[in-house]
């Protein structure tokens, strides 16, 4: 286990001490794996890479590919991939997950991970982008549940919006292995807020990850997050509860089957955390609960999977910034020491793959 920073005063819910020991028994479905692994099995009947043409840009230290890959349903969802121009080698992979409203942007917007020398795969938000940021890639499924993308469908674990969410996330691993100059044996899945969340789904549901780096984790401890705070996405299913006072039951069994926690306890990859300790969107002990119980259905503790966690006292929801990137690009060389790629000059430039 990693040495935790912590100091002590009070977070926004629990004290540091507190935190360190909050391992809630959060409510676990009895058909929990078989319900994602059927969600799975549905998923792969299609062959995952559906489109990858090289993107034009400007950027002259990267290159760009435009992906479509097949997500939940085998509906086409949108991805950016970019690696450093010029290399030719096979090289460890980052697959990013975006935060809540957000979708995959422009090519450009996050080049963290291709400039530090790995392949990138930034996977867009169905139906969610154009909140906060843009994206390509539609929805097209409605069922009973409120207007928002974390109320969509939430009367149903078949029918709700984070079982698309999570099945595409799990796909886009299997598509970054599929790509051309990608060692697929050394994927990472990263992100923060509700990316953080699908990235622990991922971990939860992907065997031989290797290597996990969570923020601000969104969809952890959910049933606490829903009355913790008022902000969204967690605000957003409590008032919708507010006016379905008749739907809690339904919506508490629906979220069962989302939690980070529970799949956080499956998990087996080595794993990154960060938490700012005055977090309102996404409270600390929601996060804490899930790096608490990280990997614990896996092994006996002696064989549980390495993880470390880094706190920031007097942040919120954004954390540690590029304080904590820079811990993260650190933690991550160490865990895929294999990103010294040799730059010979010919790389994949102008040979866009189709599939």
């Amino acid at each position: 286990m990693g040495i935790v920073l912590f100091v002590s005063r009070e977070s926004t819910d629990l004290t540091v001490e507190r935190l360190r020991r909050y391992a809630p028994s959060v409510i676990e479905p009895a058909d929990f794996d078989r319900f994602w692994r059927a969600t799975r099995t549905a998923a792969t009947r299609d062959p995952v890479l559906v489109d990858v043409r090289l993107e034009p840009t400007d950027l002259r230290l990267v290159d760009v590919w435009d992906v479509t890959f097949a997500g939940f349903d085998g509906e086409p969802v949108r991805a950016w991939y970019t690696r450093p121009a010029g290399v030719s080698t096979p090289l460890p992979a980052v697959v990013e997950y975006p935060g809540y409203g957000r979708g995959r942007g422009l090519p450009g917007e996050r080049l963290t991970w291709p400039v530090a020398g790995y392949a990138h795969l930034l996977v867009d938000n169905r139906g969610q982008g154009g909140l906060h940021g843009r994206g390509d890639t539609p929805d097209p499924h409605d069922a009973p549940g409120g207007p928002g993308p974390a109320t969509r469908g939430i009367l149903a674990p078949d029918t709700y919006h984070y079982r698309r969410l999570i099945t595409d996330a799990v796909r886009a691993v299997d598509a970054a292995r599929a790509l051309p100059g990608v060692d697929p044996t050394g994927v990472a899945a990263v992100g923060n807020s509700q990316g953080g969340g699908l990235a622990l789904a991922v971990a939860g549901l992907v065997d031989d990850l290797a290597a996990l780096l969570v923020t601000a984790p969104f969809l952890c401890d959910v049933q606490r997050g829903i009355e913790l705070t008022e902000a969204s996405p967690y605000g957003e299913i409590a008032r919708y509860l507010a006016v379905h006072r008749e739907a809690e039951e339904a919506v508490r069994h629906t979220l069962s089957y989302v939690d980070g926690v529970t799949f956080a306890r499956r998990a087996t990859a080595p794993a990154h955390f960060g938490l700012g300790l005055r977090d309102e969107v996404c409270p600390p002990s929601t996060g804490f609960a899930a790096y608490n119980q990280y990997g614990a259905a896996t092994g006996d503790g002696s064989t549980a999977p390495a993880r470390e966690m880094h706190t920031y006292p007097f942040n919120g929801h954004e954390g540690g910034e590029a304080v904590h990137v820079r811990r993260q690009l650190r933690w991550l060389a160490a865990v895929l020491p294999s990103t010294a790629a040799s730059r010979d000059g010919s790389g994949l430039r102008g040979r866009p793959a189709r599939r």
